[in-house]
Order: C-alpha cells, then structure tokens, then sequence
C-alpha cells in the first residue's frame, strides 16, 4: 500500500526546496552505491534501488512533484482513483480533468467544451543500466527487463468483454465532463469537474474484460535491446521513443528513458572526452629517459620519457581518448608520471648513489640515527 512507503524526499535524503541538480546528484550517489550489480543477491540492496528509482521519477518530474507535495503518495496510487500510474491514467492530463476538459475561459462563461477522453500519450518510464568504462567509451548493445503497461491485447483496450462494448456514459454523454453553472456577484461562472460515474473516461463498462479487469490495459515486462552509443559518460540517458507505457483512447506510447551508470575504471578516470592516467616510472628512468609502454582503453602504446622527467609532468597522447558523442573524432588521453623513489637497496646500490650524489656536488646525509635519503626516519 501507498502509505507504507517512506517519503521520497527522505528517500534520497534531500529537502522539499533541493534544486534539480541536487535531486540528480543524491540520485546518482545513491543509485551507485545501491545498483544490483555491484551487489549480487542482496535482495534489500535491489528494494533500495527499486524505492531509489521511483523517488527520483516522481520528484524530478515538475508535475509529478507538484501532485506529490499536495497530496503524497495518494497521488499515483491506483486505488485512490483513476489519475495514478497503476491505474494507467496520464498525469500529464490530471489539471485538465480538474477542469473537465474546459479550458481556463469556461470558467467565465467563454468558449465551448473540449473531450478530456480525447487521445493521450501513455507515460514515459525510466530504468538503469550499469556498464563498465569500456563499453561507454566503445558503445555496446544490452538487453534490459522492463515492466510497462500495455493496451490489453484480449479487449482491444475497450476494457469490456469479447463480443461487447463499453456504453456512453449518459450521465457525461461521453465527455468526461460535468458542467455547473452559477450565479455570483461577477455574473454567470461556469466550472467543471471529471464525471464521477465515469471516473472522466466518458464510457461504462458493464461487463468487464477478464483479462484487463476493465482497465483496458494491463502491465506486462517485456525485455528490450538497448543501443548505447560510444561515448556516452555517466549520468546520461538513452531515450527510447514509444517504448514506454501505452497511451489511452489511440493516444501514441510514451518513451523509455534508460539512465547510464558507467563503472568506475581501475586505471582510468574520464574529463569529458579525455582520458586521465597516472604512470608510476623508475627513479632511473626519469633520470636517464627512455621508452616505455602505457595502457589506452585501445591496448599499450609506446610513450617515450626525456631525460631529467619530474614527477607531475604530464604527456598527450593524441587521439587516444573517448569518442564524441556528437560529432567525430576523440578526445586525447593524459599520461601523468609519478616517480617512484626506490626502497630497500643494498650496500652496493647505496654506495653507487652516494657517488652519484658526490659527482653532481651533493652531499648526501649520512645514516647517523637522522633523516636519510635511503630510507626511514630513525628514532
């Protein structure tokens, strides 16, 4: 039931004035600590998940948060009335049947009746996908499971029973609509709400479909092949046009909105198009310089280091980075080297840089019970 459910606010752990981005950050933090794929069976990990998704579906949507702040969970529940998403209304209409399908010059006497049970375009639903590093930088093909509503293929999405129809609602003359006029200090008003014996569809079911129950729709889970396109980042979504839940009265399906979650990466980190590594190289090799090989999300390159390198000094590697996702062509990739001061060396390998040391006119310190370059602070 609706009022078990904790509050969606509380949920993501923001407030009710948190601006759009905070609402995607918390999203995006908690989505990724509680994805199912990073905690395999953890049938409480994929409850939060579940509870996480449906939070942010409702409070990033401006309609759906407005009817959440006014009425809570009451708003989508399907056994609260004909409006919320399980019983397959459009909330996108919901202000329209408020006002029985009449626009706002109605109220005032002006203009003439508009259909609410005209067609309407089903909701979009969202999801998540997890993927690694690579296949957002390559793109890939997944398969998802999604549960949607659909028009009930036994009824035809008439919700009554094979062999008969639903009946004009008399009441609204199929409408959807009843209209009222009074007498006040302004003059004649007239104002509307959605026909209670027909819950504003403008038709009565007598003799219901056994499949749909009357609702003409039932929820079914489909599995999808989703095309992720090379180089999307995290927190993208892939929009899917008209796989989403069925619209009512010939009204075209709404969307599936796919949410990406990139995997973080080991090795390599990801500024936009551009692709950050850090090098651990030898004290040898960045004094003396040399070639040495380096990861890229293609395979090992060569890279070569000059002479007298520091550590920080950062290579490019043209063209080795993620593709765009508008447009051709890559981004680079970044090679920073941290020299690595060797540890543990014998007699022999102290002795050669105490030489070197004296040739370049240092005066190395000495193992006395104080700091040395050879090794740890003695006390």
């Amino acid at each position: 039931m609706a009022t078990n459910k904790r509050d969606y606010y509380e949920v993501l752990g923001v407030s009710k004035e948190a601006t759009e981005d905070e609402l995607k950050k918390a999203y995006r933090k908690l989505a990724k600590e509680n994805h199912p794929d990073l905690h395999p069976g953890d049938k409480a990990c994929e409850e939060r998940f579940k509870e996480i998704n449906e939070a942010y579906e409702i409070l990033s949507d401006p309609e759906k948060k407005q009817l959440y702040d006014q009425y809570g969970h009451a708003a989508f529940d399907p056994n609260a009335g004909p409006y919320g998403p399980g019983g397959f209304g459009d909330l996108g209409d919901i202000f329209g049947d408020i006002f029985g399908g009449f626009g706002f010059g109605d109220i005032f006497g002006g203009g003439g009746p508009r259909r609410s049970n005209g067609p309407r375009k089903g909701e979009s639903i969202r999801t998540n996908i997890s993927i690694s590093f690579e296949e957002a930088a390559f793109g890939c093909k997944k398969d998802i499971s999604v549960a949607r509503v659909e028009t009930c293929a036994d009824c035809s999405g008439s919700g009554a029973k094979p062999g008969t129809q639903p009946e004009t609602c008399p009441n609204c003359k199929g409408t959807g609509a009843v209209r009222t006029t009074q007498r006040t200090p302004l003059g004649m008003v007239q104002s509307s709400a959605p026909c209670q014996q027909c819950h504003g569809t403008g038709k009565i079911v007598k003799d219901p479909c056994n499949t749909c129950h009357g609702m003409g729709k039932i929820r079914k889970q489909h599995k999808i092949n989703v095309t992720i396109p090379a180089g999307i980042d995290d927190g993208q979504t892939v929009s899917l046009r008209g796989q989403g839940n069925a619209g009512s009265n010939g009204g075209p399906a709404g969307d599936l909105l796919v949410y990406v979650i990139v995997r973080p990466d080991a090795r390599f980190e990801r500024e936009g198009s551009d692709v950050l590594l850090e090098q651990e190289i030898s004290y040898a090799q960045a004094a003396l310089g040399g070639e040495i090989q380096v990861p890229t999300i293609d395979g090992k390159v060569k890279l070569n280091i000059p002479e007298g390198t520091q550590t920080g000094s950062v290579f490019r590697l043209k063209g080795k980075g993620i593709q765009y996702l508008r447009g051709s062509g890559r981004g680079d990739q970044y090679v920073t080297v941290r020299v690595v001061v060797p540890k543990n060396l014998t007699s022999e390998q102290k002795e050669l840089l105490r030489k070197f040391s004296a040739a370049v006119g240092e005066t190395p310190a000495k193992e006395n019970g104080h700091s040395s370059i050879f090794g740890k602070k003695k006390r």
